[in-house]
């Protein structure tokens, strides 16, 4: 039983609009013709009690099942709901969509918390924003402060900055090249991959203030393509490319998450496993952040705090590679060569992230 049609009993989906991950659910709710209600987030009474954690978003199903972090969302809902797809089964598509997924969770947050939290029009407007989809606008004044204040621990400083921005620039140019030719990044249908770059590019860079300007004026078809995600219409529904291709115009794009993403992103992983090997007890659960580690952007310096959570997405990859056999692999490693997202496919972590619910955990040794 789906529960996709109108006369069932609907999904709630606690998110807003503002909200980064919460952008990511939404298309796939919309895609799959998911007859669901959008409600405020409502911490005290339902999000702490189920979840624990006072993130969003999170989706109550009819049978009263609570699905909490975005991929494991998403799965859920493919697994439920699996026509129209999200993922694809082809091996070098499929691996591309995790890619993404994992540049747009754990990457896209540096151009995003930037260019909301750095400009005073921005901030101006979050803080609006946050109080107006809240039921507690002092509790939503505080935390629009705490999530100012999170820009150092993330690596935003006035030194990466350049850098930073000069990413986003050039992700907009590519992206603009490949919708102009493209609907989507795999073709004419959304995939995993379109739906976690929602989050960053809808929920902070098209809706905030400075950063909406500029990518309006400077890639519009990157808009359009905001626009069909959050409208999917049913009747225009395409495909995939054929054989398992991927578009000439999503290699820049690849190539791209491969000089300034993959890096960053294992270091980050690297240095989790080198916080567990340091502790003599290894905690079973695991803090969402162990300390802080050296990495580079475009070649200038940054320190980031560690997150338990970066190997979590990391192993999501590859394990999507993993599960392929010895011709789903080959296919794979032809579709990414030359991008620099191979050292990420060959990435052999020493530690395990797994979750209890809800809560990450160290799980065992990965060797």
């Amino acid at each position: 039983m789906t529960h996709a049609g109108p006369s069932a009993p609907p999904y709630r989906f606690y998110a807003a609009e503002i909200s980064y991950f919460s952008a990511k659910v939404r298309p796939a709710l919309r895609y799959k013709g998911i007859h669901y209600l959008e409600v405020m987030p409502d911490y005290r009474g339902v999000i702490l009690p189920r979840t624990g954690m006072a993130f969003i978003p999170i989706v109550v199903t009819p049978e009263d099942e609570t699905w909490q972090d975005t991929s494991d969302i998403l799965d859920a809902l493919e697994r439920r709901v699996p026509t129209p797809p999200l993922y694809p089964t082809t091996p070098a598509q499929r691996l591309a969509a995790y890619v993404l997924e994992l540049y747009a969770d754990e990457f896209m947050i540096l151009p995003a918390m930037h260019y909301r939290w750095s400009f005073e029009e921005s901030v101006t407007k979050a803080r609006a924003d946050f109080a107006s989809a809240s039921p507690d606008p002092a509790g939503a004044a505080r935390f629009a402060e705490k999530m100012k204040g999170t820009r150092p621990f993330l690596g935003i400083t006035d030194e990466t900055i350049p850098a930073i921005e000069g990413h986003l620039a050039d992700l907009l140019a590519a992206l603009s090249a490949h919708f102009a030719q493209h609907p989507y990044l795999l073709g004419g249908r959304p995939s995993l991959a379109d739906c976690a770059l929602m989050g960053p590019l809808y929920a902070h860079l098209y809706l905030d203030a400075v950063p909406g300007r500029l990518l309006r004026a400077t890639a519009p078809e990157v808009g359009r393509w905001i626009e069909r995600m959050n409208r999917p219409d049913p009747d225009a529904r395409g495909e995939w490319l054929p054989d398992d291709a991927l578009a000439p115009t999503l290699l820049p794009i690849l190539a791209l998450v491969g000089r300034d993403a993959v890096p960053l992103i294992l270091a980050g992983a690297r240095a989790f496993d080198d916080w567990v090997d340091e502790q003599p007890s290894p905690p079973d659960e695991l803090p969402r952040g162990v300390g802080a580690h050296a990495t580079a952007l475009r070649g200038i310096p940054m320190q980031r705090f560690t997150s338990a959570y970066t190997p979590w997405m990391v192993q999501r990859a590859l394990d999507a590679q993993r599960a392929l056999d010895d011709a789903g692999r080959a296919a794979v490693a032809r579709a990414f060569a030359g991008t620099g997202c191979e050292t990420l496919l060959t990435h052999v972590p020493r530690h395990r992230v797994g979750k209890r619910q809800f809560k990450l955990v160290l799980e065992r040794s990965a060797a």
